[in-house]
């Protein structure tokens, strides 16, 4: 990942935070979104059919949000809750801060 550093966290529940964010120039976006979607191809071929709410038994869930600032740099914000087996699964793959 150049873009990409995640930033995890587990709750007092036992649920796992674990987010990134990118701010880059347009020309940059494309390499960001690629990031987001390797991210979440893996997730889905390592944890396939248990994406929802984590506190209902699934094993991750996420939330992406793209914007832009000022017109010319392009925010964007990968958020995952996960349980604690998809965090430990994640983290040996993609690690973080």
């Amino acid at each position: 990942m150049d873009y990409l550093s995640f930033e995890a966290h587990e709750g007092d529940d036992g649920i796992w935070t674990l987010e990134a964010c990118a701010s880059t120039p347009a020309a940059q976006h494309a390499t960001v979104m690629a990031e987001v979607q390797q991210v979440l191809d893996w997730a889905r071929q390592q944890f396939p059919n248990s994406h929802g709410p984590v506190e209902d038994g699934a094993d991750w869930l996420h939330d992406l949000q793209v914007g832009v600032e000022g017109g010319q740099w392009h925010a964007v914000t990968l958020t995952l809750a996960a349980s604690g087996r998809f965090a430990d699964a994640f983290l040996a793959v993609f690690g973080a801060l």
